[in-house]
């Protein structure tokens, strides 16, 4: 009749077997992270085991007591391994690493060096076995790697928002607790692998579901960065393609169509630089934003060109239209003293027949023709300007 220890040991090793099959099937991982994912698995897996046949071996007869040390060896050997590989899978390296792989170092040697001593297990007639006088010695090293990994663990936990360290140091907490259990009670309270095997299990978890939220956080990131123009802020023209897309045919009587094009940017270029170009259409996009933002969408689509989606009705444009040639009027920069904008819209209650992009069209004309009165103001041509 199998006992329970041995039924819940073979429980935690098909799950950590399960586990590298996870990891194995996960395509988000990559090469070098299921090595380091699988080796922690097949560490505790043999720790567990070499406690397993340990406890079996005691007190059977005809085993050589060689036989006996070396399991207890592999026993002693692995523990601290198996909860020092969870470093392994943080990929932290720090001093606080050195040394515990220092502490690891150590204790294989001495673990080799007590086979053929009784320092560490002293066995019986009978072939049981019992601590040696130098077993402290490792209770401190395991102590010692143990306080160690919860350093680790804490400055891991500085990698994640806020809001996700808590599950990462309840996992810590209950690999702890199973080791400190079976550690104070010892004897048939075996709590130690199976805490470990729970914990690496949380911890894949807890990984990969926040290496997930970390690509989609990035991801998200990189849609703002290619919706948004770098130079202005507004809208960008990718952005602007997929508004025309979502108004189609679906636009509010109140909606209007603003084109908007900065009067001599050619000219400020050339005279002045593309810097002087560059204070131009950011101080246009301010002056822009500043009257249409809270009731649109802001885009720039051209190298001087923007257009403005909107819900206004034809006096609330009018408006709009005295209050952004206002802020033209007062706007200076550091190397441009003066900025002109040509504006035409097109609502859409007007022209309740047309799609949005023919309603663009519409208030694209009128800007140009906006933009052909003020060159003719001007007594320039807009070749030359």
């Amino acid at each position: 009749m199998i006992d329970y220890y041995s039924a819940t040991s073979t429980i935690m090793w098909i799950a950590l077997i399960v586990l590298c099959v996870l990891v194995y099937e996960n395509n988000r991982l990559k090469r070098s992270a299921k090595v380091r994912y699988c080796l922690t698995y097949a560490l505790i897996f043999l720790a567990a085991m070499f406690e397993w046949i340990g406890l079996h071996l005691n007190g059977i007869d005809g085993v050589p007591h060689i036989m006996v040390h070396i399991v207890k060896c592999g026993d002693y050997v692995l523990t601290p391994i198996a909860g020092a590989s969870f470093v392994g899978q943080m990929r932290i390296r720090s001093l606080w690493t050195k040394i515990m792989n220092g502490f690891i170092v150590f204790n294989i040697v001495f673990q080799i060096v007590c086979i053929f001593t009784d320092w560490m297990i002293v066995v019986d007639s009978s072939n049981s076995y019992k601590h040696g006088k130098l077993y402290p010695i490792y209770i401190g090293i395991y102590l010692l790697v143990t306080f160690i990994v919860i350093i680790q663990f804490l400055i891991y936990g500085k990698r994640f928002k806020k809001q996700n360290r808590f599950s990462l140091y309840l996992i810590m907490i209950l690999v702890l607790t199973g080791i400190f259990v079976q550690e104070i009670f010892g004897g048939e309270l075996r709590t130690a692998y199976v805490a470990l095997t729970m914990g690496a299990m949380l911890m894949y978890i807890h990984s990969t579901e926040f290496s997930q939220q970390r690509t989609d956080d990035h991801l998200l990131e990189q849609q703002v960065q290619i919706k948004t123009d770098a130079l202005t802020g507004l809208y960008s023209r990718r952005a602007y393609s997929q508004a025309l897309e979502n108004f189609e045919h679906k636009m509010p009587l109140d909606f209007v169509a603003i084109s908007v094009d900065i009067n001599g940017l050619k000219t400020t270029n050339d005279t002045l630089g593309h810097e002087a170009g560059d204070e131009l259409i950011c101080g246009a996009a301010k002056c822009i934003e500043q009257v249409f933002d809270d009731e649109g969408s802001c885009y720039r689509t051209g190298g001087d060109e923007f257009i403005i989606f909107a819900q206004m009705n034809s006096d609330q444009v009018e408006e709009a239209m005295e209050e952004l040639k206002g802020l033209t009027s007062k706007w200076k920069g550091k190397y441009v003293k003066t900025l002109s904008l040509s504006v035409g819209y097109a609502i859409y209650e007007e022209h309740s027949d047309l799609t949005c992009e023919e309603l663009v069209r519409i208030s694209d004309q009128r800007m140009y023709d906006a933009k052909e009165k003020y060159y003719e103001a001007k007594g320039l041509t807009r070749r030359i300007t």
